[in-house]
């Protein structure tokens, strides 16, 4: 058997977060590099999985788009939260994690040739969804500006081509932690009105804001139409091994995602669906809590880098701190088990330019834990 030349993803290889959480097992390190929390989530949402497993709820195959109650309670936090109205039949669909919610977005609603605008650093799944999709992305780069992350309005409009069909953002930001304004989401919805784009929207750290405001673009006016926002119980509740994502959109764009979802997971994660809902329904206050616990975390990990002499940039928002090395950011990560018995990411992965000084520490970790890496990263220190 002769196989092509060429795959699709070929340049991708096995990702950072496999690489260096193995390295992590390897060395015995605290491994601040990948973005899960090592607490469970709240103990109600637990229990209502365990009771739909034991009632035999969402054991088989749930319905195609998801559970009707899981759609109807996404609608309702919809409106809750932010005002927009979506019909849970018609404009909802339940995807396994935000990841295949938005692979089935770019496959769905690109053809061959199509061009994606992204801003980057980004998450490293979005390029790999792109080339699968068969489709080429465009970077627009996020730069540290007045102690957070912007773009230049001149590059994303430089960057927008005859052959651009869609804009895939994320906001609140992973790698970088910034919440886009308002000002910086209208500059992103007057370009998609002018140039007839779609804009699809990563929301998934959409609750763990501490400092600035979550607005989803689709509340901006003319975007209603045109925006595929896409979200995931994972990270609110804690529990990013349940893979329950969700996408809202009007139902001529819903149409073709579902057409291209049924054909990758067709459905999964049945009886987490059932707990997910009662995620949804738990009280403002856990949403304020835990975006609270998550505050005095990155605090406790941004102030103890900063003693040590990094030069931080202080997150908005999301599970992750960046640090400024100023220098070769991805030797000095794959470094660092070894001398000091500590992962981060260098986010280096995340970039196409050639930027590489910044490296990724995830804070979404007990205390005691951060309080452990700091004390090894004294070994290293600045």
């Amino acid at each position: 058997m002769t196989l092509a030349r060429t795959g699709r993803l070929d340049a991708f290889g096995t990702t950072i977060f496999a690489e260096m959480s193995a390295l992590a097992v390897a060395t015995g390190s605290v491994n601040l590099g990948q973005g899960f929390p090592d607490t469970d989530g709240p103990a109600e949402v637990l229990e209502s999985a365990v009771a739909a497993i034991r009632d035999g709820r969402g054991n088989q195959y749930p319905p195609g788009p998801g559970i009707p109650e899981l759609r109807q309670a996404v609608a309702d936090h919809q409106r809750h939260w932010y005002g927009m109205e979506f019909d849970a039949d018609a404009e909802v669909l339940v995807t396994v994690g935000a990841t295949e919610a938005i692979a089935a977005a770019l496959l769905g609603l690109t053809e061959p040739g199509d061009e994606v605008v992204v801003f980057e650093p980004y998450y490293d799944s979005y390029a790999a969804c792109i080339a699968l999709a068969g489709v080429q992305h465009r970077s627009v780069t996020l730069r540290p500006d007045a102690g957070r992350w912007s773009f230049d309005p001149d590059e994303l409009a430089a960057a927008i081509t005859s052959r651009t069909r869609l804009i895939l953002l994320n906001t609140p930001h992973n790698p970088t932690g910034t919440v886009f304004t308002r000002a910086e989401l209208q500059v992103v919805a007057d370009l998609a009105v002018e140039h007839d784009l779609i804009v699809v929207t990563d929301e998934v750290y959409e609750h763990l804001i501490f400092d600035g405001e979550h607005i989803p673009l689709a509340t901006i006016a003319g975007m209603a139409d045109r925006t595929v926002t896409i979200s995931s119980a994972g990270k609110t509740f804690s529990v990013t091994g349940w893979k329950v994502g969700w996408v809202c959109a009007r139902p001529r764009l819903l149409h073709r995602i579902r057409q291209v979802k049924q054909f990758l997971t067709y459905v999964g994660s049945g009886p987490f669906q059932y707990a997910v809902v009662t995620g949804l329904q738990l009280p403002r206050q856990y949403f304020a809590d835990i975006a609270d616990r998550l505050r005095s975390q990155r605090d406790l990990l941004v102030d103890g880098l900063a003693g040590l002499g990094y030069d931080v940039l202080r997150p908005q928002a999301t599970y992750f701190a960046t640090v400024d090395l100023g220098r070769d950011a991805e030797a000095w990560c794959r470094a660092l088990p070894v001398q000091a018995g500590v992962v981060a990411i260098p986010s280096k992965v995340f970039y196409d330019s050639d930027i590489d000084r910044y490296a990724r520490f995830a804070f979404c970790k007990r205390p005691d834990v951060l309080a452990e890496a700091l004390l090894r990263l004294e070994k290293v220190a600045r």
